[in-house]
């Protein structure tokens, strides 16, 4: 099958389905965080996961992995991990009598970055050309890495010991930022009869391959905006950047990525166009994790939350 494969809007929707329905045999109650993580990954887009430890992130992550028959590679972030580890580095051979490159753990299609504010910003910062431009730079050599590209990040809260926040750069190259929080009793025990002979990630067979994947991810960008939804998309961004509380908005880029994922939401949902609906259900997850407070707002419990629904609600929805 080419690259370059077409697929229906009802086959691109029951392709999506299939991995929701496929990663739910490992990660109970948390539909729409999984729904979250599909709509990513069909905008092109990296997340990041930020929770308490022990809620499912790295299962979440490795589901989604298991569900697509792409390479998938684990990196454990650690204080001594080296930007080489990630990026790959060059080693002279005495067979050709010259420098070849050793490819480094970021050259695969799915790439978990697990507890990634647990290295230094020198080692994080490492990720940023590959997350921005699908490609990492060597000793001056340029090397692109496979399509479909993804990377799914966990980080624990930045209280917990041993951490380091991530710098705005590096946050402004996630799609979304999403959180999974802990399960409902009665999902919690239906976990622990799931889990009672094993895990279920061991048995999960793949629903689908890159190519589907990469079908998808071509077709959402055909899905129809109108231009007054373009207008209602920057008037939402530059609201987060006007607040008196606010030190950093959110940037052109979340523009662009709210653009995105409301079509692929729209696509999700079976429509052929977006609908202000689209825009505000995904705003939150775009946005919140790109705004800079002032120090007085988090004194007053003022949060970036807060700032994105003043936002939505002092914007005025267009009538489509």
């Amino acid at each position: 099958m080419e690259a370059n494969y077409t697929i229906s809007r009802s086959d691109a929707v029951r392709l999506m389905t299939n991995i929701l329905y496929n990663v739910e045999k490992v990660i109970i109650g948390k539909r729409f965080a999984i729904e979250l993580v599909i709509n990513a990954m069909i905008c092109q887009g990296h997340i990041l996961i930020e929770d308490v430890p022990g809620v499912g992130k790295t299962s979440l992550v490795s589901a989604l992995a298991k569900s697509v028959a792409c390479s998938f590679k684990r990196i454990q972030f650690t204080p001594d991990i080296m930007p080489s580890d990630i990026t790959g580095f060059s080693t002279f051979s005495l067979k050709t009598n010259d420098f070849e490159y050793k490819p480094g753990a970021v050259m695969s299609q799915f790439i978990l970055a697990d507890e990634i504010n647990r290295t230094s910003p020198k080692t994080q910062s490492s990720l940023l050309e590959v997350m921005e431009e699908n490609q990492v730079t060597v000793d001056g050599i340029t090397y692109a890495v496979p399509r479909p590209f993804m990377v799914l990040a966990t980080q624990n809260p930045v209280e917990y010991l041993g951490t380091y926040p991530l710098p705005e750069a590096q946050l402004d190259r996630f799609f979304m930022k999403i959180s999974l929080g802990y399960p409902e009793p009665s999902e919690e025990s239906r976990m622990l009869g799931r889990f009672k002979y094993g895990s279920p990630l061991s048995t999960l067979l793949p629903v689908t391959d890159g190519i589907y994947i990469t079908a998808v991810q071509n077709l959402a960008e055909t899905i129809y905006v109108d231009h007054q939804l373009h207008d209602y998309i920057v008037d939402i961004v530059r609201n987060t950047r006007m607040q008196d509380e606010v030190i950093l908005g959110a940037s052109p880029r979340a523009s662009l990525y709210l653009f995105k994922s409301a079509q692929a939401w729209a696509l999700y949902n079976g429509r052929e166009y977006v609908v202000p609906d689209d825009i505000i259900q995904m705003a939150p997850y775009v946005l919140e994790h790109r705004i800079v407070m002032r120090q007085e707002a988090r004194l007053k419990k003022i949060t970036a939350s807060i700032i994105v629904e003043r936002a939505l609600e002092s914007v005025r929805t267009p009538v489509i």
